[in-house]
């Protein structure tokens, strides 16, 4: 399966969401929502009713307390829902609803989540995200311990796609890929650069000449 850069976007408000999305019309046809509460983690992106165009699919990471409540409300616009069970009561059944809805679903987890705590959902589930940081914002130091975790994922579930998300650059792609990721989300090195197309290609050639 060939690798995939997704750019991530954490707006504040729709007038920076309309910029972001303009400026990566073209380049990618899948983008990466990242939505923060200020209560899972200290900072809110993505966190008011927000209207999306139709050129992309999107995947949305949900940084949030209640993620039952924000999919009953807004996971109709998405296509992907991920959401971490260390927040989720019953995971099941939470992943029964987003699949009801006919949408793909997976689970994030923070750096200090270990497999364990999730095994016995990844028959279940489409994606597991591993944060390579500690979530909430852009620019955060990149960790590399999590990426031991996709091995033991996939021993569990080698169809499984796992998505790196956090501190990505020509570097730690690198180390990414080799662990075994699928799919790298990528905020401050694509979507807030001038040129995120050249960003993009700088990513994939770095994969290529690993």
């Amino acid at each position: 399966m060939r690798p995939k850069i997704l750019p991530s976007i954490m707006a504040k408000n729709q007038k920076e969401l309309d910029l972001d999305l303009q400026k990566l019309k073209g380049i990618v046809k899948e983008l990466h929502l990242d939505v923060v509460d200020g209560k899972f983690a200290k900072n809110k992106a993505m966190d008011f009713d927000f209207k999306l165009k139709r050129e992309f699919s999107y995947n949305v990471h949900l940084m949030v307390n209640h993620p039952e409540t924000w999919i009953d409300k807004q996971g109709k616009k998405v296509n992907t829902i991920i959401f971490h069970p260390e927040v989720v009561d019953n995971i099941d059944e939470l992943i029964k609803k987003i699949k009801q809805k006919k949408k793909k679903v997976g689970l994030a987890l923070k750096p200090e989540t270990k497999v364990k705590e999730i095994k016995d959902y990844l028959k279940s589930v489409d994606y597991v995200l591993i944060l390579t940081v500690h979530p909430g914002f852009y620019g955060a130091k990149f960790l590399s311990a999590p990426l031991r975790k996709i091995k033991q994922i996939k021993k569990i579930n080698p169809k499984i796609k796992v998505i790196v998300d956090g501190g990505m650059n020509p570097k730690t792609i690198q180390k990414a890929v080799k662990a075994g990721g699928d799919y790298f989300v990528s905020g401050s090195f694509v979507t807030k650069a001038e040129n995120p197309r050249e960003k993009i290609k700088s990513l994939m050639n770095s994969i290529k000449s690993k």
